[in-house]
């Protein structure tokens, strides 16, 4: 008995052995609990679908020959699968750069998936795909599913949604000119000398002043400031100042009462002149001007700064012959205005005669009608008539963009980049078209060459929310109001302002309906789902079938309402 016992037992050993040398040789499947995805559902970042897997191998799963490489498959629409990068593993027993895994303890690893988001991947499902073997057999295990769907919302960011930049026109209705002419005096004196009167810079400034007064298109007023030189003491350049202003404005008076020039004069005197005499000193040449402004800087009082000026004896001599003579004066100031044409004079230019209209006049008329046709038109006689004004040619751009037309826009803005490559709105225009191209590398070099440009903030809002940058999208945005805006303020959870921007988009489109849904759903509100999405659908058909796969609605998919609705 105790022989037929132990043969036994060595048969049992024997199967057992066996037994766990067959098993040894297979790699049993993996289930989705072996797996966890984050995040789960996927969620687009800006374009991009990005996910982390975490994954464990069991105790006593890895056999010690075994090589498992896992790809990452998303699958959607008809028969499409994108694949991740592939991560490979190897048993104790292989030689090689994979990770190795331990039969006995098993292992921990995490796989990185990101791809461009395409349309169609709301209804995606994300696999793992096993490629194993061992001692070069071959060992069949099935995908395993690890995540569903992903929610596209980031992706609804719409570049020819965003407003382009359209160059200013430079129209004053009203420009200001100044025209100075200056009477000198000989030092301690005011008498008017006939050489200073009869200069021609003088006649040429009374001639400007009776053109700007007998010009209905001009008007003109007229400032005399009289000046004392900052030395011979206070109370002499008092009077000296005083008497300058006096004898200058009747001289005046007189010369435009001749002209019938019937314009205001205003007239003042100032006793001495530092203001003046600090800023020849800053711009002249003199050896020693640091140690005269820095004087000027340590004693405020008037008789003190000329008694310590003047004890710099090497220096008072060169002021006495280059700076102190120029603040002997009367500076005359023609302060004329020059009244362009009304908006009306010119628009009936622009339809009877056009060639009578400067370049920024012409500019300026297309902000005077809301007609796409006329605005066109104008900017196409620009670009003709001015063709080496880079505004023209980005303008047109602006509304073949805005049209979709985008071939045209594209020839446009290369256009106005010839003429000035260096323009804002050149840069900022090209850098949608880029971002239109999926080439956000080059707009954002383009954009930060277009500081300054009109509409700029949405471009970059735009960039950032394409990057995944959100917070930076919303500052980027700041109070503009778009669906763009409102899209980054959704995806940093500000609700409450994206439900406001929405309300205040200018001209609302599916869009705008389909973001308040949106907002609705995250927030609990099904009425704003229900009646949003009506509106949405109303506007455009298609945004049935993307409310169907859209995980935004996921928990209102068994409802009987939001069924009806999407029929």
């Amino acid at each position: 008995m105790k022989k037929t016992s132990f043969y036994l037992s060595l048969l049992v050993l024997s199967a057992f052995a066996v037994l766990g040398a067959s098993c040894s040789s297979k790699l049993a499947p993996l289930s989705n609990s072996n797996f966890n995805v984050t995040p789960s559902p996927l969620e687009t970042v800006g374009n991009q679908v990005p996910a982390t897997i975490n994954g464990t191998f069991p105790e006593k799963w890895f056999n010690k020959n075994a090589v498992v490489n896992i790809t990452p498959v998303l699958k959607y629409g008809n028969g499409n699968e994108v694949y991740g990068e592939v991560q490979r593993f190897q048993g104790e027993k292989v030689s090689g750069n994979r990770n190795t895994i331990s039969q006995a303890r098993g292992g921990n690893f995490a796989i990185n998936f990101n791809t461009p988001y395409k349309a169609g991947m709301e209804a995606s499902e994300l696999y793992l795909r096993f490629d194993a073997n061992i001692k070069n057999k071959t060992v069949k295990l099935p995908d395993v599913k690890v995540a569903d769907g992903v929610i596209a919302t980031s992706a609804l960011a719409s570049v020819l949604t965003t407003e382009p930049s359209v160059a200013d026109d430079g129209f004053q209705r009203i420009i200001k000119q100044a025209q100075d002419a200056n009477i000198m005096f000989v030092i301690q004196q005011a008498n008017l000398r006939s050489s200073e009167l009869n200069k021609s810079d003088m006649n040429a400034w009374k001639q400007r002043v009776e053109q700007a007064f007998k010009d209905p298109k001009q008007n003109v007023d007229i400032e005399i400031s009289a000046y004392a030189s900052p030395d011979g003491g206070a109370s002499l350049n008092e009077r000296l100042a005083e008497q300058r202003e006096k004898n200058t404005s009747a001289y005046l008076e007189k010369e435009l009462k001749n002209r019938h020039v019937n314009a205001d004069i205003n007239a003042r005197y100032t006793a001495q002149d530092w203001d003046g005499f600090r800023k020849l000193v800053e711009s002249s040449n003199l050896q020693d001007k640091e140690l005269i402004l820095r004087v000027l800087s340590m004693y405020p009082d008037s008789e003190t700064r000329e008694r310590e000026i003047k004890n710099i004896s090497f220096v008072y001599q060169d002021l006495a012959e280059t700076i102190l003579p120029q603040l002997r004066r009367s500076r005359l100031t023609a302060n004329i205005e020059i009244i362009g044409k009304s908006d009306q004079e010119i628009m009936e230019m622009w339809r009877s005669n056009p060639k009578g209209l400067t370049v920024e006049e012409l500019l300026y008329a297309s902000s005077l009608t809301d007609n796409a046709a006329d605005q066109e038109k104008i900017y196409q006689y620009a670009t003709v008539n001015f063709p080496q004004d880079y505004r023209g040619w980005n303008n047109i751009g602006t509304m073949y963009f805005k049209r979709g037309e985008l071939n045209k826009a594209k020839q446009a803005f290369a256009r106005a980049a010839q003429v000035s490559a260096s323009a804002p709105e050149v840069n900022m225009n090209e850098a949608l078209l880029s971002l239109i191209d999926g080439d956000t590398d080059k707009a954002k070099v383009q954009l930060g060459r277009a500081s300054g440009a009109n509409d700029l903030g949405g471009a970059l809002g735009l960039l950032y929310l394409m990057d995944g940058s959100y917070n930076q999208a919303v500052d980027a945005f700041g109070n503009t109001k778009s669906n763009n805006a409102a899209l980054a303020q959704i995806l940093t959870k500000d609700y409450s302002k994206a439900a406001s921007t929405l309300k205040d988009v200018a001209n609302p489109d599916a869009t705008t309906a389909y973001l308040a849904a949106i907002i609705g759903s995250r927030t609990n509100n099904f009425n704003e789902v229900l009646s949003n999405l009506q509106k949405a659908i109303s506007l455009d058909r298609k945004i049935t079938t993307k409310a169907v796969n859209d995980l935004e609605f996921a928990k209102y998919r068994n409802n009987a309402d939001f069924i009806s609705l999407l029929k």
